[in-house]
């Protein structure tokens, strides 16, 4: 069967309404969202899913809110979720992930969000041998399971190689919409920086939370642009729209990025 694009796109998923209860939403988002995940991914014709806690939301165990992504083709739950979830602070949902994993055959990977933070004594929520003791166990899972990180470009100062090496893939961030004009060159940057040959996937604001506003169109054309000539030329494999609880929104950048899936997702994909 033919590789499309589509089938290298995904949606990041979060709890329905939690942007809204995280902090008072303060990043001034337009009404409280409803959309769930599982409908998030239907909205914007994504096959595939991360599923990440906000806030310590949802809380485990996972079971009945991996129901609705059966029908999905991958799934990646979190075992650290966002800064809020200070849960993960103190233990992962390392155990949770794998045992879902053992009844999802579509779960594939955990990731770790929000995971460095400013202090180069300690750059990351765990340490880099942590880290590498959570893929071994994701890995003799009877499932095996890939591991997954999220790294900002404002994370590059920060001593974080020894972790980046523990991980299988990057999911790569850029938090300020103003930046993305610095996109092609921070993306030469995390090609250096990280293990040769390491997977990456693009992920793609549809709000600029960094200045809590609408994205600018002129900056959601030039990330989508420039992650399809990656995806299409192998530099990425995966292109991850964010987020599930901001897309029943009727904002400009998810109603683009809508049409533009439409319109480029059965193409052909080289594998």
């Amino acid at each position: 069967m033919t590789r499309t694009i589509r089938d290298a796109l995904w949606m990041w998923g979060q709890e329905a309404g939690s942007i809204h209860r995280h902090a008072s939403n303060a990043w001034k988002l337009p009404g409280m969202s409803r959309m769930t995940p599982a409908e998030g991914a239907y909205y914007l014709g994504l096959p595939n899913i991360m599923i990440v806690r906000m806030a310590n939301e949802p809380a485990p165990p996972f079971r009945q809110y991996a129901l609705p992504l059966r029908r999905l083709k991958r799934i990646v739950w979190s075992i650290v979720g966002d800064a809020s979830s200070k849960d993960n602070d103190r233990q992962p949902d390392l155990e949770e992930v794998i045992r879902l994993g053992e009844d999802f055959p579509n779960l594939t990977g955990a990731i770790m969000d929000d995971f460095f933070r400013k202090d180069p004594a300690a750059p990351g929520r765990y340490t880099p041998e942590q880290v590498a003791g959570f893929r071994r166990q994701l890995r003799a899972a009877k499932r095996p399971l890939d591991l997954y990180i999220t790294l900002y470009a404002h994370n590059f100062d920060l001593p974080i190689r020894a972790h980046l090496e523990a991980v299988d893939a990057i999911t790569f961030w850029t938090w300020n919409a103003k930046d993305l004009n610095s996109l092609e060159s921070n993306f030469l940057r995390l090609e250096e920086i990280s293990p040769p040959g390491q997977r990456k996937l693009l992920g793609l604001y549809m709000w600029d939370f960094g200045a809590s506003a609408p994205m600018p169109m002129d900056a959601m054309e030039h990330q989508c642009r420039l992650g399809l000539e990656w995806l299409k030329s192998g530099r990425v494999e995966g292109l991850i729209f964010l987020a599930s609880c901001i897309a029943d929104l009727e904002l400009e950048a998810v109603e683009y990025a809508r049409r533009l899936i439409d319109r480029v997702g059965e193409e052909p994909l080289a594998r």
